[in-house]
């Protein structure tokens, strides 16, 4: 079982690594790490942690059948970012690792998805940051809960706004059941 802080540690680590990756990319772009594919983010969606994290969802809700804001989500993410998504069934433990352009390809809009914030611990330290967010599925704004999930995303400060550097997430199961002390509450430690 991964302790809470070793997973702090690798979640830590994989920030690092990821910065290192996209100042190395970016290094020799004149205009910053935007790619020329990639649209200008608005000011008010990167301007703050819980901007960014709050627009994460925003983007991927919505009605059956209607597109998704993907340009507006790309403009979340360095180049380069990663995803890693866990699953558990019937003991056996499975990782999907995916760039968000992977993620975006295989969305499916063919029900409805409202996912939303109900609990979050932002940790940061200088220009980088961690975000535990806790958050529920419905297939309708108001629907029942079809599931709680725990997302930990990784970002960093570049002067100007916030970038999101990967995610890693998990599902909560009747094993592994979300801490309600973590439902409805809003921390933000930063040293």
């Amino acid at each position: 079982m991964i302790t809470h802080r070793l997973f702090a540690s690798l979640a830590i680590a994989f920030l690092v690594a990821a910065c290192a990756t996209h100042e190395r990319s970016s290094a020799s772009a004149s205009a910053g790490p935007r790619s020329n594919a990639m649209p200008a983010a608005d000011p008010a969606d990167v301007s703050t942690i819980a901007d960014i994290v709050r627009v994460s969802y925003e983007v991927i809700s919505g009605p059956s059948g209607v597109p998704r804001q993907w340009d507006r989500d790309r403009t979340l993410y360095m180049p380069g970012a990663t995803y890693v998504a866990i699953e558990e069934a019937a003991g056996v433990i499975k990782t999907k690792i995916m760039a968000p352009e992977d993620y975006r390809r295989d969305f499916n809009i063919g029900s409805g998805l409202y996912e939303t914030e109900v609990g979050r611990r932002i940790e940061r330290f200088g220009h980088v940051a961690q975000v535990r967010s806790v958050a529920v599925v419905r297939r309708s704004p108001s629907g029942p809960i079809d599931g709680r999930w725990v997302n930990y995303f990784q970002l960093y400060w570049d002067g100007s706004r916030w970038w999101i550097t990967g995610m890693v997430w998990d599902k909560e199961r009747s094993t592994t059941p979300i801490p309600e002390s973590w439902i409805g509450k809003w921390e933000d430690v930063t040293q």
